[in-house]
C-alpha cells in the first residue's frame, strides 16, 4: 500500500489496486480516536488485572498423610499383610487426587527407620519423607511403595513433629488454608506419651484442623484410646477402610451446605436477624460467625462449612439457644434445627409529663436469678417465647411477676410515671422513707443526714418520712409525715 501527501488528502492505494482519497483532517481524527482508544485499554488493563487479583480465591488444602508403618503392619489383614493392603489402597485414593486444584499432599511415615527389639524401640523413629507439593503423588508413590515395617509407634511424636511439615500460614494474606492431618494407624502410642494432648495443642495453636483417625483393624479398647485424637473412623476389614479412606479425602476436600432453621413454636423456620455462632465442640474455637438472614425466597440462608468438625451452634437469642454436637454431612445439604421461638417484649412508661431519667427494667427467667437483660423502659427486645420476672429499678423496686412472651407476639408491659419528693428539714439529720402497706412500713431509702435538701423519684403511692435533727438526743424527738406521690407531680414535706 503506498500514498502520495502532494493532494490535499491523503491518498491510499491497497493491494487491490482500487484508490481512495481520505481527508487529511478525518485521517487525523481517526488516528487521535484510535490513539484514545489504546490508551483507555492500557488504563483498563491493569484495573482488570487487580479486580482479578483481589477476588477471593478458594482455599488452600493442605493435606498430610501420617502413615504407619511400624513392625505391627507385616501382620496379615485378610489374605495379604496390613502394609499391602493399606498401601494399595491409599495409592488408589491418591491416583484420584492427580489434578485436583487447590491441594497440596505431604506423608510423614513413623516406625520405618529402626527394627524393634526387645527391650529397646526408637520414639524418634518418624519422618517427613515427601514434603508439600501440587505435583508429588508420584513421589509420595515411590517412597511408600519401598517403605519397609520395622519399628514402634511414636503417634504422639509424629504427630508433634507434623506441627513443623505445614508450611507457615502468612495472615495478612487473604486466601484461606486448611491444614489437615489424616493419621492412618494399626496400633495406639507405644512410647508413653499423649497423642491426644497434642493433638489438642496442634489445633489450639491454630496449625491445624481436627486430624481424621483411620484405625486399621484394631480392638475396641484401643479404638476408644484413639477417639480423642479426632475425628475416628475405624476400618475393621480392607474393604471398610477403602471406603472409610473415600470419606476422609472426600471431607478433608470440601466443605458442604447448610442452613440454620431457627424454629418458631410451631415448627416453622421462620426466625431470623438473629447472630449465630459455630464453634468446634472439641477445642473452643470460634469457627463461624454469622447474622442469620432468611434469602429471597424466605428460608434460611445456605452457608458453606466445613464437615472436619463437630459444632457447637449458639443463636444468640436472649436467652440463647444452644445446640451441642453438631455434626454435618459432606456432598449432602444439611438442615441444623434449633428451636428459637420468639417474641416481643415491649416496656412503656404511664402517662404524664415528659421524663428525662432513663429507667432500666432487669428481665430474668421466671425462677432464676440471672439476669438475662437491663432493658431500658421505653424500648422493646426480643425474647425467647417463655415466662419471665421483671424488676424495674424504680424507687421501690417494682417486680412484675410471670410476664409471658408468646410466639409473635408483643407484650406490652406499662410502668407507672414516677413522681418527685422533695425532702427539706430545717436542720440535717438522719430519717429514711417508707412505703405504706395497709398497716405495714416498708423501708425505700434513707435520708442524707448531712444535706439540707433531700430529692426522689418515687412510684405513685402512700409514703411515710421519719426524721430527727442530728442536734437532737431524745429518740421521741423524731417526726414522721405522711404523704402521697402522684405521677408526674411533685410533693415537698417540710421538717
Amino acid at each position: 500500500m503506498t500514498f502520495d501527501r502532494s493532494k490535499r488528502g491523503t491518498f491510499f492505494t491497497g493491494r487491490s489496486g482500487m484508490s481512495k482519497v481520505v481527508p487529511t483532517r478525518s485521517l487525523a481524527a481517526s488516528f487521535f480516536y484510535a490513539a484514545l482508544a489504546l490508551a483507555t485499554l492500557l488504563v483498563m488493563r491493569p484495573l482488570a488485572t487487580h479486580a482479578q487479583e483481589a477476588a477471593p480465591q478458594p482455599p488452600l488444602t493442605r493435606m498430610l498423610f501420617v502413615f504407619d508403618a511400624s513392625n505391627s503392619m507385616n501382620a496379615f489383614w485378610g489374605n495379604q499383610p496390613k502394609i499391602n493392603t493399606a498401601r494399595e489402597l491409599l495409592l488408589k485414593s491418591l491416583k484420584q487426587l492427580e489434578g485436583q486444584p487447590d491441594l497440596e499432599l505431604a506423608l510423614r511415615l513413623y516406625g520405618h527407620q529402626t527394627r524393634i527389639e526387645p527391650g529397646r524401640q526408637d520414639c524418634d523413629d518418624t519422618k517427613l519423607e515427601v514434603p508439600f507439593g501440587p505435583t508429588n503423588i508420584p513421589a509420595i508413590t515411590q517412597k511408600m511403595m519401598a517403605t519397609r515395617c520395622l519399628g514402634t509407634t511414636p503417634i504422639a511424636r509424629s504427630l508433634e513433629k507434623a506441627a513443623g511439615d505445614f508450611p507457615p500460614i502468612i495472615f495478612n494474606d487473604t486466601r484461606k488454608v486448611r491444614n489437615v492431618i489424616i493419621l492412618i494407624t494399626d496400633g495406639i502410642e507405644a512410647c508413653d506419651e499423649d497423642p491426644c494432648a497434642v493433638s489438642r495443642a496442634l489445633q489450639s495453636k491454630g496449625i491445624t484442623l481436627k486430624p481424621f483417625v483411620i484405625g486399621v483393624g484394631l480392638t475396641e479398647m484401643d479404638k476408644f484410646a484413639l477417639q480423642c485424637v479426632g475425628n475416628y473412623f475405624d476400618a475393621s476389614t480392607p474393604e471398610l477402610f477403602e471406603h472409610v479412606l473415600q470419606v476422609v479425602v472426600t471431607q478433608a476436600l470440601n466443605s458442604t451446605t447448610a442452613q440454620i432453621s431457627l424454629m418458631t413454636t410451631d415448627g416453622k423456620p421462620t426466625e431470623t436477624d438473629v447472630p449465630v455462632t459455630l464453634y468446634d465442640q472439641k477445642t473452643g474455637q470460634m469457627r463461624y460467625h454469622l447474622e442469620h438472614t432468611l434469602n429471597d425466597r424466605n428460608i434460611p440462608d445456605t452457608l458453606s462449612i466445613d464437615p472436619i468438625f463437630t459444632y457447637r451452634v449458639v443463636a444468640h437469642t436472649v436467652p440463647p439457644s444452644i445446640r451441642e454436637n453438631v455434626t454435618v454431612r459432606p456432598g449432602i445439604h444439611n438442615i441444623i434445627g434449633m428451636d428459637a421461638g420468639m417474641g416481643t417484649l415491649l416496656l412503656k412508661m404511664g402517662s404524664g409529663p415528659p421524663d428525662a431519667q432513663q429507667i432500666a427494667c432487669i428481665v430474668r427467667r421466671k425462677g432464676e436469678m440471672p439476669t438475662l437483660l437491663a432493658q431500658e423502659i421505653g424500648t422493646q427486645q426480643r425474647y425467647r417465647v417463655g415466662t419471665y420476672d421483671l424488676e424495674v429499678l424504680t424507687l421501690p423496686r417494682l417486680l412484675i411477676p410471670d410476664v409471658e412472651v408468646g410466639q409473635g407476639r408483643t407484650t406490652e408491659i406499662v410502668v407507672p410515671r414516677t413522681g418527685v419528693l422533695n425532702v427539706q428539714p430545717s436542720a440535717p439529720g438522719p430519717g429514711a422513707i417508707f412505703q405504706k402497706k395497709g398497716d405495714v412500713l416498708e423501708w425505700v431509702a434513707d435520708l442524707d443526714p448531712s444535706a439540707l435538701r433531700n430529692q426522689f423519684r418515687l412510684l405513685p403511692g402512700s409514703y411515710q418520712v421519719i426524721y430527727r435533727s442530728s442536734s437532737a438526743r431524745r429518740t421521741e424527738l423524731s417526726i414522721t409525715k405522711d404523704i402521697t406521690i402522684e405521677s408526674g407531680r411533685s410533693a415537698t414535706i417540710n421538717f
